[in-house]
């Protein structure tokens, strides 16, 4: 690979871009679950709930403070690497940011301090509505950025006038055409059901950490059972939202999805789903192939008999990559099917009563959140990549975007200094969230052995219970989940 200017902007702004990735899904996810869990502790009262809430609030502001100050650095490319690229998009994307800035990070941060510390100077009450702006700030945020994105993938609501300095740029004829674009919607569930997905295998993980451990039990247990119903709903929802997604591209993006497929030849009859491969962009063939005949075909079209669109519709120059996208879309798609499996597997083993003598499963559960990484990771590469050549699709190509004034060596200079400062950051981080980890839930035996017993006007469970005047209530599942007040299979004790 040539290390052109071109080459070293695209390596440094991935690079970069991966590394601050690792935090706002995470952000997303975990204020989803500490709404659930404080919004129990708010009606229950019960210190159990309350300590979860403390608890994941704290690793929550971490990867909230580390991800603002990476994410800063993204938007100084811009200007910087990306000159021809911003002076285009800049009417477009300057929108997009303004209004992230005015309606998710201003709601997000302004809320934060109450989140973090009014724990003993507000209510129970206002402290579970600032939890819920940072949540909704948080959400907010995620819009704004996968509309800015997506509008490149699929432009719409815009023109292109030339500038009386000479250049183009696109500029904005319909606002609300540029939001829903014909991909934002589509883009942006499947990004949150990530996020979420990664904060239910990053609850689960330290969860099944500390039952290993055999530490914090009443703790863990129960956070452990609340995050599985929430992977296993998120799990679900990604098949549902990645096929529409997928749907999605083939119309609007044939090339990208045929990248994805290792599809080169546009044939006569039904498509094959490739399930494993190596392409072979020289002789377009996929090798050690694994494919079922006609499914590809079924799955886009529901007609097995109906071919998809191939590369060879068109042009070189306008062909994507195959290797990467293929490798990173196939990676996701696998670890999508693993994680309904997992989560599946362990809700089936909780509703028997022995899922926690698994151990060989909760070392499973430990390390699951490194797939849960690698499938955001891994579903942005494919989508950014596959949509090669273009930076703006079918407008502006990424070999065109690129500040002419800056030379390849100032760019390697300020990767490797990227490098360096990232390298420091993330060791700190790692050495800060376990610290945290390590700590665990801080003072909650005492907290607990302490507490009165909860009113019950606002015991929630006990509410539903009386209003679904069954044997079989809403309550008593909710109880068996969150391993609450029954009975433990496994020790004959109550949890």
């Amino acid at each position: 690979m040539q290390l052109d200017v071109v080459t070293l902007a695209r390596l440094q702004f991935a690079l970069t871009l991966m590394f601050h990735y690792i935090f706002p899904p995470l952000t997303i996810g975990l204020s989803v679950f500490m709404v659930i869990v404080e919004g129990i502790w708010f009606m229950t009262q019960k210190p159990l709930y309350k300590a979860m809430a403390l608890f994941w609030t704290k690793l929550f502001a971490i990867n909230f403070a580390i991800g603002v100050a990476t994410g800063i650095v993204m938007e100084f490319q811009f200007g910087t690497n990306w000159a021809t690229y911003s002076r285009f998009v800049g009417d477009v994307f300057g929108s997009a940011l303004a209004a992230e800035a005015i309606f998710a990070f201003f709601l997000e941060s302004g809320f934060l301090a109450i989140l973090v510390f009014g724990w003993e100077r507000v209510s129970s009450g206002m402290h579970f509505f600032a939890t819920c702006m940072v949540a909704l700030g948080s959400v907010f945020s995620s819009i704004w950025i996968t509309v800015a994105n997506s509008w490149q993938q699929t432009p719409a609501g815009y023109h292109v006038v030339k500038t009386t300095a000479g250049f183009y740029r696109a500029e904005i004829t319909d606002f609300w055409a540029m939001v829903f674009n014909p991909s934002s919607v589509h883009r942006l569930i499947h990004v949150w059901i990530g996020a979420f997905i990664l904060g239910a295998f990053f609850v689960l993980s330290i969860a099944a950490y500390y039952i290993l451990q055999n530490k914090h039990l009443k703790f863990s247990r129960s956070t452990f059972n609340i995050a599985l119903v929430y992977a296993v709903i998120s799990s679900c929802a990604a098949l549902i939202s990645g096929d529409l997604q997928a749907k999605a591209v083939a119309v609007n993006q044939p090339a990208k999805l045929a990248a994805f497929e290792g599809h080169y030849k546009t044939g006569n009859t039904g498509t094959a789903f490739y399930i494993f491969g190596v392409p072979n962009s020289q002789e377009e063939k996929v090798e050690f192939s694994l494919a079922i005949p006609r499914l590809l075909s079924f799955l886009v079209h529901g007609n097995p008999d109906k071919p998809v669109i191939g590369l060879d519709q068109y042009p070189k120059e306008d062909r994507p990559p195959v290797e990467i996208p293929f490798f990173t879309y196939h990676l996701m798609t696998a670890l999508g099917i693993f994680f309904i499996a997992l989560s599946v597997l362990g809700l089936i083993l909780s509703r028997i009563g022995i899922l926690f003598k698994q151990r060989w499963l909760m070392w499973v559960f430990v390390f699951s959140v490194l797939g849960a990484y690698a499938a955001n990771q891994s579903g942005w590469v494919a989508a950014e990549v596959g949509r090669q050549p273009w930076v703006v699709y079918g407008l502006l190509r990424t070999k065109d975007a690129v500040s002419h004034a800056v030379p390849a060596e100032h760019i390697i200079t300020s990767m490797t200094m990227f490098a360096i400062i990232y390298s420091f950051l993330f060791a700190m981080w790692v050495h800060v969230m376990n610290h945290k980890i390590q700590i665990g839930p801080e003072g909650i035996e005492e907290a607990m052995a302490q507490a009165p017993e909860p009113s019950k006007v606002k015991d929630l469970p006990a509410v539903i219970a009386n209003l679904m005047r069954g044997p079989a209530s809403l309550s008593q599942t909710w109880r068996s989940f969150s391993g609450e007040d029954t009975p433990n299979r496994e020790t004959g004790d109550k949890r």
